[in-house]
């Protein structure tokens, strides 16, 4: 099988403790030196670059690729995870009654008018699936270029990871490459820059880091 290269993008364009999955969010002003960073991670050339639409993705694989534009497809099942009536609100004033359950089983519980983290895998999953049957006439590597949620449910995937211990099992950070590789029937995973922000993500509730997070 094609090496596969599962890219998260570079810091978002969002406050602390605000709750987003599919917002549209920008970059910021980091952004040139964290792709820097990322790049000295590829090979290259990539036969097929894949991408979220949201632009903290799309902008990252063209500055990735340049002169492959037209190769890059973009998938909207990589989308991170639909947030629905929680979208852009500070976790601190969500309904507890929502919040607390979710939190329990974030897993098969859906986001109030959004998605589980089981609807997420099970769309991204299909999507992997179809990417990697897609290059198997292809003779370079292949990237794909997403977001946290959408990377952890791939490697979920690929080594039989439980959903509810992946955020345990997997601690990515913004910009953080992996390369998968093998045979089909046995992928493998190699983590080949994982940099830690100078600050903490805060995305999630503070429960949420301490308990099922990294």
């Amino acid at each position: 099988m094609k090496d596969i290269y599962l890219i998260r993008h570079t810091t978002p364009a969002v406050g602390k403790g605000i709750c987003y999955g599919q917002t549209d969010l920008d970059v910021t002003e980091s952004f040139m030196d964290e792709a820097d960073i990322i790049r000295q991670h590829l090979p290259s050339p990539f036969s097929s670059v894949h991408s979220s639409p949201l632009q903290r993705c799309s902008r990252l694989a063209e500055h990735l690729f340049p002169g492959q534009d037209h190769q890059i497809r973009l998938h909207n099942e990589l989308m991170e995870i639909h947030c629905g009536q929680w979208e852009m609100r500070s976790w601190d004033d969500l309904p507890k009654e929502e919040v607390e359950p979710w939190m329990k089983d974030f897993v098969n519980i859906r986001i109030p008018g959004g998605e589980s983290y089981l609807d997420l895998h099970q769309r991204v999953t299909k999507t992997f699936t179809r990417i990697r049957e897609d290059a198997a006439g292809q003779k370079g590597p292949i990237a794909i270029v997403a977001h946290g949620g959408v990377i952890r449910s791939i490697l979920s995937h690929i080594t039989g990871t439980a959903l509810i211990d992946s955020f345990k099992v997997f601690s990515l950070h913004y910009g953080c490459v992996i390369r998968v590789y093998g045979p089909p029937e046995g992928l493998q995973y190699e983590m080949l820059s994982n940099q830690a922000p100078l600050e903490k993500e805060q995305h999630k509730p503070k429960s949420f880091y301490s308990g099922n997070a990294d």
